[in-house]
């Protein structure tokens, strides 16, 4: 089987990488310079996101959000789907993801919704967990293809099952984020040597395995992303939707989100998201 993969950003490009290992693969990327790195796994270049799915069985989609999307749906894009199956890991809204959905099953495709959960560093191990969504049938026949991507690959239910799972789950990562933060804030200001509070948090039951890669980044004042903060600030619009339309509430996303919106207008939107932090601590900052 022939795969394609359209997005290669920090998530995109280690799974690109992993399913070189097993599958012939053609790429494409808004910009070009991720192309000599999947070249190198060996990779074949689409010039279009149409060419890659002329050449390819099961084609990845992991591009930012439903309009970047939408903007690669043309006629001859959907027309070049018949007899073949479109994988969506992006996260987007559901009733996109349904309309999405229609769209392929019309210009005779198949489609499986695949949000992942997990950043680049499970991404880069091939240990991200899969959210699938959809026709089960479809879901089980695609198992192998997406192996090497996945700790667990979970079938969800219909479509949008899988975007309600990974919504629910972000909450967990970004409050948690948060108090990261906030926690290493605290013991900052209070004068704390803060490889002992490191050591401290490790021996302790709130340990995890994102509390040890997380925490040394705020103490080192590591920023590179391993999932932008413009990708979590996208998360908590997602999130806050649902959530309204779930007529439930989420207070502590509503709080995270106007901290994430603050750190998006400081320019924070290409670092890691734990670079909320540098807005966390500012106690001229007010919430309610």
């Amino acid at each position: 089987m022939r795969l394609g993969f359209l997005g290669l950003g920090v998530m995109g490009v280690p799974m690109a990488r992993n399913l070189c290992r097993k599958f012939p693969v053609t790429v494409w990327n808004r910009s070009p310079s991720k192309y000599s790195i999947l070249e190198e796994a060996g990779a074949r270049i689409g010039a279009t996101p149409v060419k890659v799915v002329e050449q390819s069985d099961i084609i990845f989609v992991m591009l930012f959000n439903a309009p970047a999307i939408e903007s690669i749906l043309s006629a001859d894009f959907k027309q070049a789907l018949r007899g073949k199956t479109l994988v969506n890991t992006s996260s987007v809204p559901v009733e996109f993801s349904k309309s999405l959905a229609e769209r392929i099953r019309d210009a005779g495709g198949d489609f499986l919704e695949m949000p992942v959960s997990g950043s680049k560093v499970p991404a880069e191990q091939g240990q991200l967990v899969g959210l699938m969504a959809g026709d089960p049938h479809v879901a089980d026949r695609l198992r192998p293809f997406v192996e090497p991507l996945t700790r667990s690959a979970v079938y969800c239910g219909p479509i949008g099952s899988g975007l309600k799972a990974k919504y629910a789950v972000n909450t967990l990562l970004i409050t948690l984020t948060v108090g990261l933060s906030e926690s290493l804030n605290l013991a900052r200001a209070q004068g704390l040597d803060l490889a002992a509070f490191e050591q401290v948090l490790e021996a302790s039951p709130m340990a995890s395995a994102y509390s040890k890669i997380k925490v040394p980044k705020i103490r080192n004042e590591n920023w590179s992303p391993q999932a932008s903060l413009k990708d979590c600030y996208n998360s908590t619009q997602l999130i806050e939707s649902a959530a309204e339309a779930a007529n439930t509430q989420s207070p502590l996303m509503h709080l995270c989100g106007k901290l994430y919106k603050e750190a998006m207008e400081a320019g924070l939107g290409e670092e890691d998201m734990i670079a909320v932090a540098k807005t966390v601590g500012k106690h001229e900052t007010r919430y309610v």
